[in-house]
C-alpha cells in the first residue's frame, strides 16, 4: 500500500516536471482557465509550480555534475 502511494506520487512528480520542461522549451502550458472549479484550478496551479521547482532543481544538479555539459 505504501509502496503504491510512493510510486503514484513519484509518477505525478515526473509528469509535473515533464510539463514544466515543455513550458520552458515551447511556452505551451495547460489551459487552467478552462477548469470551472476555482479550488481545483488552484490545486493544479500549485501542482504545476511544484513541477517547475523540481525541474529547476534538476537543472542545477545536472549543471554541477561533471557528467553533463552545456551546449548552446
Amino acid at each position: 500500500m505504501l509502496g503504491t502511494l510512493a510510486h503514484l506520487g513519484f509518477d505525478a512528480l515526473l509528469i509535473s516536471a515533464f510539463l514544466a520542461g515543455i513550458k520552458r522549451t515551447t511556452g505551451l502550458t495547460p489551459a487552467l482557465s478552462q477548469v470551472p472549479n476555482k479550488d481545483i484550478r488552484q490545486l493544479l496551479r500549485t501542482y504545476l509550480e511544484f513541477g517547475e521547482y523540481v525541474f529547476d532543481f534538476a537543472v542545477v544538479v545536472f549543471g554541477r555534475s561533471d557528467s553533463f555539459e552545456r551546449r548552446r
